[in-house]
């Protein structure tokens, strides 16, 4: 289940996988002539009451609009350095909406894939797609069993870690090279202990040394800064 006028409007422009059943009201939402425009002939519409969307979105946040869709598509192999020299690691994000945040920055910053894991890792639910505004819709995301597997198998692959932490050296000043995975850390704990020794540590500037960025707010500022200096935007 999708909802929301953007993550519904992507999923039809990407056309990665199917749209079963919509549902939405009469009078329906103002951004829902964009999206009959896309929906396939077949498509099953649906209008209930603005109660019933909220308890099947199980908040109030869906715009007006619900849709029953096929899984995401998550990658099944592991990237190619070649073909995607640049991606994000998730490594333990716990909030789905920082999960949907982060995706939504590494679209905009051109990043070619993102990296999820099982272990300790908000689901790629609908929460989290909202918060990407549809964008993870075009994004390759590929889930490893844990953040530890997922550095040892880029290391093997060529790929250059560089860890979101405290205590790491100015962003800015550091010349990133490709192909490199950039790791952000949880909300609370930040990296992973057992992979702090695998990468290079790098972060922000801040007014006081006590305090941090919001995980995805960190993830969006870096991947700008690391992305234009290379050139990729």
């Amino acid at each position: 289940m999708i909802f929301g006028i953007h993550p519904i409007l992507e999923l039809l422009i990407a056309k990665r996988r199917p749209l079963r059943v919509i549902y939405t009201t009469k009078p329906a939402p103002k951004a829902w002539e964009k999206i009959v425009k896309l929906l396939p002939k077949q498509t099953q519409i649906q209008y209930v009451t603005r109660e019933a969307l909220c308890t099947m979105a199980g908040n109030t946040d869906h715009q007006g609009v619900v849709a029953m869709v096929a899984p995401f598509p998550i990658r099944k192999k592991a990237f190619d350095p070649k073909k995607s020299p640049s991606l994000v690691l998730l490594d333990g994000i716990q909030d789905p909406r920082n999960l949907g945040a982060i995706i939504r920055s590494a679209y905009c910053a051109n990043v070619d894939g993102i990296i999820i894991c099982r272990k300790q890792g908000a689901p790629l639910n609908a929460v989290a797609l909202k918060s990407s505004a549809g964008l993870a819709e075009h994004m390759e995301i590929y889930e490893a069993p844990s953040a530890i597997a997922a550095v040892q198998e880029l290391k093997k692959l060529g790929y250059t870690i560089y860890l979101a932490a405290l205590g790491g050296k100015d962003a800015r000043t550091v010349e990133y090279t490709e192909p490199y995975c950039l790791v952000i850390g949880s909300e609370g704990t930040g990296i992973s202990a057992d992979i702090r020794s695998l990468g290079q540590a790098v972060m922000l500037a801040q007014k006081t040394a006590d305090t941090s960025y919001n995980a995805s707010v960190a993830a969006g500022i870096l991947l700008f800064t690391i992305q234009s200096l290379n050139k990729k935007i």
